[in-house]
């Protein structure tokens, strides 16, 4: 049967509903980041008591007790998010002692150079991942829990040892391809079930954490050495980062996710 324009309009209709809808289920799943980001726009604008670091740290724990208290988040997921914060801390706490990038404001909520309200940023990324796993239904097939862990902390270390040895984070993210090839990552929308490549997932959220970093250091959320005079864009290079840093948020949370084992289903 020849397809006539009604299908093709149907389709395209359809199409449109399925791209609105997983839209939606992603800003969902951004809810707690586009928390924070509210408070980093509000705490730029409006006059505060207390130092704006500070006053965000308590936006932070008060953010947080609000999705607890909503069921956004249960007991379980904000223990693993703040799991993020902790880990995220020690790594800012190391790269601004490096030089990599600062906190130029007062407030009594600094650690060697480094605001405590910043550990919310990495927990916004965990609360982004165990959040779309919830809500769009994730599943992984052909996935290689064991490689792709030890790659990922591989990945992790080389951002800190970069400093001192060689930077070979463009070996690294081949490894990743060679290492998730034939790896998927299945979803549903609406009533379909999708796939997508787990290397193109890694670096469609990587390209939104840089967009996010952009807005992130205009709102003065932190700044690289390059900004300390004016605002500039952060280096497209950063995008590539962000694409093997988020390997090792998505790693930790599928080692919670999957089940004991972790045993993803072999591919087809």
């Amino acid at each position: 049967m020849t397809p006539t324009s009604s299908d093709a309009a149907r389709r395209a209709a359809h199409a449109v509903r399925q791209l609105l809808r997983f839209a939606w289920l992603e800003a969902r799943a951004c809810a707690f980041a586009v928390g924070i980001f509210a408070g980093l726009a509000a705490a730029s604008l409006l006059p505060l008591p207390l130092p704006r670091y500070d006053a965000l740290l308590l936006y932070g724990v008060a953010l947080t007790a609000v999705f607890w208290a909503l069921r956004l988040e249960t007991g379980r997921e904000i223990a693993a998010i703040l799991g993020f914060h902790v880990v995220g801390l020690v790594f800012e706490l190391f790269k601004v002692h490096m030089g990599s990038w600062s906190y130029p404001e007062d407030a009594w909520t600094k650690v060697g150079g480094v605001p405590l309200y910043s550990g919310f940023m990495y927990a916004a990324v965990g609360s982004y991942v165990v959040r779309a796993w919830k809500l769009l239904d994730l599943d992984l097939t052909g996935y290689r829990p064991v490689a792709t862990g030890i790659l990922a902390a591989v990945i992790y270390a080389n951002f800190l040892t970069h400093h001192w040895l060689p930077d070979i984070r463009a070996l690294l993210a081949v490894a990743m391809v060679a290492v998730t090839w034939g790896a998927r990552v299945r979803y549903t929308v609406g009533e379909r079930r999708y796939t997508m490549p787990l290397a193109l997932a890694f670096v469609l959220i990587g390209f939104f954490l840089w967009v996010a970093e952009n807005a992130a250091t205009l709102l003065g959320a932190w700044q690289y050495p390059d900004q300390v005079d004016a605002w500039a864009v952060v280096h497209p290079a950063k995008f590539g980062a962000w694409a093997l840093l988020v390997t090792v948020s998505f790693v930790l949370v599928a080692t919670w996710k999957l089940p004991r084992g972790g045993a993803a289903r072999p591919a087809a």
